[in-house]
């Protein structure tokens, strides 16, 4: 086994701190990746102060992680010493279940071993993320990233990107299509890029008037305040598909009134209590759809990475340092952030 090092939060009310851990030797299948940038996630935040109750300790943060394999496994031969590279949400699924079998690892039937707060089989005890200074992980769980991207930029993709990419693609979105963002935080910009690039045109909903500046620059085409009864009034009927990336429980009817027969609301922002019940008598009459979707599968985020390289699309983020890591907490936690914070690791070793 090899040491390696990080930031750790020992308890829900102790600030993320240095910590030594051990990593779990190579094996065959496996790679072992210097970090480079981590993002820092709003899940972050909620796990490393159990706000979610299911929090174990010592907890080390971060699935948003881009570096470089370092060391291969006998039977790696999907990536290269040298090669940059990123893992995300999970780390290992079954394996043997129908959703794993499909490719849908994210569905597993036994739930798939998260990045960090999970199960980890090898060593025993819990997983530890990205905020650290290496990760080993299966080769089947790591995705190549795109040289020319700019790799702290990446770094988000790994969970924000594809979380709002698996939706886009599952309901098929195509030039031509009319498709509202709800929320224009980590998730909403990149939905607002992504739908964009894909030849959608873009309304972003949000009950704050000063982004509508930012999301018609990331490329939307209009902008709602989801507040005025009148504007809202006026998309009524419009749109084909809406992701709602806000992850606060809020009424749903005024937005699937924008939706036209046969429109999808997509749920992709997690609540801390329930959502409203929304009113059946439109969804009837119009053949509406509310659905939920939880990040992508291996294979949709390679593609999503792909698609991203060729069409230029990363993240807008702020980089720190590992020692601002509880500042970074705060400002997130109050929504000022444009659009993600992303760890530098050097910073750790320095």
């Amino acid at each position: 086994m090899k040491t390696s090092y990080g930031y750790a939060a020992q308890s829900a009310d102790a600030p993320l701190a240095p910590f030594h851990f051990d990593r779990r030797p190579v094996g065959a299948d496996d790679v072992r990746i210097e970090i480079e940038f981590c993002g820092v996630c709003h899940s972050d935040l909620h796990m490393a102060r159990n706000e979610w109750n299911m929090s174990r300790y010592p907890l080390v943060p971060g699935h948003e992680i881009v570096g470089r394999v370092t060391h291969a496994g006998a039977n790696v031969s999907r990536f290269q010493i040298g090669q940059r590279v990123g893992v995300g949400v999970m780390v290992d699924s079954c394996g043997q279940c129908g959703q794993c079998r499909e490719g849908e690892e994210q569905y597993c039937d036994a739930g798939f071993t998260a990045t960090y707060n999970g199960e980890e089989k090898i060593l025993g005890g819990t997983t530890f993320g990205g905020y650290a200074n290496d990760i080993v992980v299966s080769q089947n769980f790591v995705v190549s990233v795109p040289e020319h991207l700019d790799a702290a930029a990446v770094a988000p993709l790994l969970c924000a990107g594809v979380t709002t990419w698996s939706p886009l693609k599952h309901w098929n979105v195509r030039p031509g299509q009319r498709v509202g963002v709800v929320g224009l935080g980590g998730l909403g910009h990149m939905a607002v890029k992504l739908a964009t690039a894909m030849g959608a045109e873009v309304v972003l909903f949000t009950t704050s008037p000063h982004k509508g500046e930012d999301a018609l620059r990331l490329g939307a085409k209009q902008v709602v305040i989801s507040r005025d009864a009148e504007q809202m009034a006026a998309v009524a009927n419009s749109l084909d598909l809406i992701l709602n990336c806000v992850a606060a429980p809020h009424d749903l009817n005024p937005y699937l009134a924008t939706l036209k027969s046969n429109g999808s609301l997509i749920l992709v922002g997690i609540p801390d209590s329930p959502h409203a019940a929304p009113e059946i008598t439109p969804m009837v009459f119009k053949r509406l759809s509310i659905a939920g979707t939880s990040i992508g599968s291996i294979r949709e985020t390679q593609e999503m990475l792909d698609f991203c390289g060729e069409h230029g699309i990363t993240a807008d983020v702020e980089v720190i340092s590992i020692d601002n890591i509880e500042q970074a907490f705060t400002r997130m936690s109050r929504g000022d952030v444009k659009y993600r914070f992303v760890i530098d690791m050097n910073s750790l070793r320095a």
